[in-house]
């Protein structure tokens, strides 16, 4: 389904040249579920950025579903992402001033579908998180778990192909944490969803099917 092919990434300034990635070549396949692994500043997080055409290599190249997406502008980016794409983030990134079904429905807002439809999806995604009856709660009005339910709610909604998850579990405690986990499994088990999980927690990434090591921005094997 993801192709990465001698993918590279640098930032450039004025005085310093800073390698995050180098010969990146990584396959992953439809209804996959891998987990990254690997110390702090090691490139995972830019690897996932990179994954879910959030930024661009400088090097190399991106195949989603067989397709090169090089030539592709920001506007059909955009759209990839939007239709085939979930993201959740260690930090929720709630809008605290929009009710949860709100928060879950922004995805769609980019999509050509009712406002009848979009609350239906809404609704559907938070049930399957197991929040259908907080929909007219506020983020402030939650706990770190429960936000991280809306997110992922948020981030399924559009029923996307690929969900990239960077430190899902990371704010959380045990108990939380895993229970992030159980959704995520439950996504891959029942929905097929391709899920590539960022973590730095053993425990978890043994729950996953293939492991994936990130060190000093190069894969080892």
């Amino acid at each position: 389904m993801l192709t990465l092919n001698s993918i590279a990434k640098t930032y450039q300034t004025d005085k310093i040249e800073t390698i995050a990635l180098k010969e990146i070549n990584l396959n992953i396949k439809k209804g996959e579920f891998i987990s990254i692994m690997g110390p702090s500043g090691c490139g995972k997080s830019t690897l996932l950025n990179i994954m879910g055409l959030l930024d661009a290599p400088s090097d190399g190249s991106v195949s989603i579903d067989g397709v090169e997406i090089s030539s592709y502008q920001d506007k059909g980016l955009a759209s990839i992402r939007n239709e085939k794409i979930g993201f959740i983030f260690q930090s929720f990134h709630l809008i605290q001033d929009l009710r949860v079904i709100d928060n879950v429905e922004l995805p769609l807002l980019y999509r050509k579908i009712s406002a009848k439809q979009r609350r239906h999806l809404a609704l559907q995604a938070l049930e399957k998180v197991g929040l259908k009856a907080r929909v007219d709660h506020f983020p402030s009005q939650l706990s770190g778990g429960q936000q991280q339910r809306v997110a992922i709610a948020r981030a399924i909604v559009g029923k996307p192909e690929l969900l990239l998850a960077d430190e899902p579990t990371g704010n959380l405690d045990s108990h939380m944490g895993n229970e992030i986990m159980q959704i995520l499994e439950s996504l891959h088990k029942d929905d097929n969803t391709t899920i590539v999980m960022v973590t730095h927690d053993d425990e978890l990434a043994k729950r996953t099917e293939r492991v994936v090591r990130v060190y000093d921005g190069q894969l080892i094997h």
